[in-house]
């Protein structure tokens, strides 16, 4: 069964409860003020009556005489009947309509013997083919014993048609009532449940296909199925950039595989020709007394340093790939207190020692005088490191140059060259692993990997690095770190 259906069905049942209290609550409640306001006329008709009888005392064995004065009242146009009984001459003295008809009201034994007990009742009986209402009323003589019976009636039958037709007009209105509420909540429940619809076909189309751009269209009041679609279309937003990132990571992982592969594949190629060439050469030396020849000697040696040189390479790779697999993983970096002036001379001296073409200079750092880093110390050597170390490898001709400058909750570290520089497009990626520019592929050597891993560590330490570069003029890389300064005056 359809949401809409049972709505239709709940508005309808509670309506149709509402629709039989009220009608029973107003039936009743007519039908008692009617008929109180028919029985009160009648009652008090009664006694008006009963105040008027006259009474004698007869010699004869019949005893006490009753008679009723109506002093010529119009009881044909009133439509009310008067009787009076008298219950120890069991006579009757009618009014003059009564008198018409040649009927009396009738009246039981029953009734007389209830009236023994009682001051007087109301009777509903059948009366000349119609309904009446008599009301009964004892008359006593001084001693309380009753004498007499005053009847009092009214035909009700209209007043009955009134209350046939009533319960009949509220029977049907109330099913034509419930009939076009529930037609009319049919409606409604469509209507209010059709932006429900929407986003039923909506994932539908998102399930069954891979379009996350489409969004629920909905131009109704911000109500409850107004903040519903508001609420669903911000979760497939969500839903939408968490794939994309999903996707771009999964693109990135595939990357990262392949250009892993192909750099770990290089140098294996390398060492495995040179171990093909040791072991040829072996076979042909081995089991004899020739000696090797120099030149021999000499390919073995310049073999064996391959091997040496790539196994390095393959070293420090794996080295590489295991710190941003860290990273990845979520590893905390011990941190401390770090002097950061001492740290930098060390990296500006060891720095000369590297393989560089490139002229070494370190400016000033009086800046870092007092410069204190939370951190750690041989991430943030490192740190270093990469940088100095890409600057000379792009830098075949001319000058690498380190200096510091400092703000009031900060220290910067340039290091500058006047290499062969970047364009500007490769800047957003320079930090992606394996990514090198088009310009210095099959130029210079290198993994790729060592501007990730700087980033790494700046990330770490909640510091920021800036770029500045031009083809062909060099690039600036200025590190920023927070830091304290505990002697600064």
């Amino acid at each position: 069964m359809s949401l809409r259906l049972r709505l239709t069905l709940w508005y309808s049942g509670i309506l149709a409860l509402t629709m039989l209290l009220f009608g029973i609550v107003l039936y009743f409640l007519l039908n008692f003020f009617l008929y109180d306001q028919i029985r009160q006329d009648v009652k008090k008709e009664a006694v008006i009556s009963a105040g008027r009888i006259q009474t004698s005392y007869v010699l004869s064995k019949k005893g006490l005489t009753l008679d009723l004065e109506l002093e010529g009242r119009d009881f044909i146009s009133t439509n009310t009947f008067l009787q009076l009984y008298n219950v120890l001459l069991k006579s009757y003295n009618r009014s003059e309509n009564l008198q018409n008809y040649n009927q009396t009201l009738p009246l039981s034994q029953a009734v007389i013997d209830k009236l023994q007990t009682e001051a007087g009742f109301f009777e509903k009986t059948k009366f000349l083919n119609q309904d009446i209402l008599i009301y009964y009323l004892g008359i006593r003589d001084d001693k309380s014993n009753l004498i007499g019976v005053m009847q009092s009636a009214v035909p009700i039958g209209s007043y009955e048609r009134t209350a046939v037709i009533l319960r009949y007009t509220l029977i049907i209105w109330a099913i034509l009532t419930i009939i076009v509420a529930a037609s009319l909540g049919w409606f409604l429940a469509r209507k209010a449940l059709k932006p429900i619809e929407r986003v039923i076909y909506a994932a539908d189309q998102i399930g069954s296909g891979d379009d996350l751009e489409k969004r629920i269209y909905y131009d109704g009041p911000l109500d409850e199925i107004g903040r519903l679609t508001n609420t669903i279309n911000g979760m497939l937003s969500r839903i939408q950039i968490t794939y994309v990132e999903l996707d771009e990571a999964y693109r990135a992982q595939r990357r990262f595989v392949s250009d892993a592969s192909h750099e770990l594949r290089t140098p294996l190629t390398t060492i495995r020709g040179n171990v093909d060439l040791l072991e040829k050469m072996w076979k042909q030396t081995s089991g004899t007394q020739t000696l090797a020849t120099p030149d021999q000697v000499q390919m073995s040696l310049e073999a064996m340093h391959d091997i040496a040189g790539e196994a390095q390479r393959m070293s420090r790779l794996v080295n590489d790939l295991l710190a941003l697999a860290r990273a990845d993983a979520g590893v905390i970096m011990e941190k401390s207190m770090v002097e950061f002036k001492p740290l930098v001379q060390e990296v500006a001296r060891r720095a000369q020692l590297l393989e560089h073409t490139a002229e070494w200079q370190v400016g000033e750092l009086d800046a870092l005088e007092d410069a204190m880093v939370l951190g750690n110390r041989d991430y943030l050597q490192q740190l270093l490191f990469i940088f100095i170390e890409n600057a000379f490898k792009y830098t075949p001709a001319g000058t690498v140059r380190l200096e510091a400058i400092r703000t009031e909750s900060f220290i910067g570290i340039r290091i500058s060259d006047t290499g062969i520089g970047m364009d500007k497009e490769d800047i957003p990626h320079i930090f992606d692993r394996f990514y090198r520019a088009d310009l210095s592929r099959g130029v210079t050597t290198g993994t790729g990997l060592g501007l990730s891993i700087a980033k790494w560590i700046i990330d770490e330490h909640d510091g920021s690095v800036e770029v500045t570069t031009r083809k062909d003029e060099g690039s600036t890389f200025l590190i920023w770190l927070p830091a304290n300064f505990p002697h600064a005056i």
